[in-house]
């Protein structure tokens, strides 16, 4: 699933102020992958957006690019 933490690596690292501190663990099941993200604690607004929107778009893309690879994803951002 490396393409697919690569691209959450990269959104995450666009939004925020110190991209050397973010984090991408990803937890591969059968027919699911987890990506935790991790990110400086100042940084972690930038990350959920106002009202989650920034979270759920992101969401949505990575569901998009889960579903390519026929597979569920889900996104976990670790504070």
């Amino acid at each position: 699933m490396v393409p697919m933490k690569d691209l959450v690596t990269y959104m995450a690292e666009a939004l925020v102020d110190y991209p050397e501190k973010v984090q991408v663990n990803v937890v591969e099941g059968e027919n699911s992958v987890i990506m935790e993200l991790k990110v400086a604690p100042e940084d972690v607004g930038k990350v959920i957006g106002k009202g989650g929107a920034t979270a759920k778009a992101m969401r949505k893309i990575l569901s998009a690019a889960a579903t390519k690879l026929k597979k569920k994803s889900l996104l976990q951002i670790i504070e």
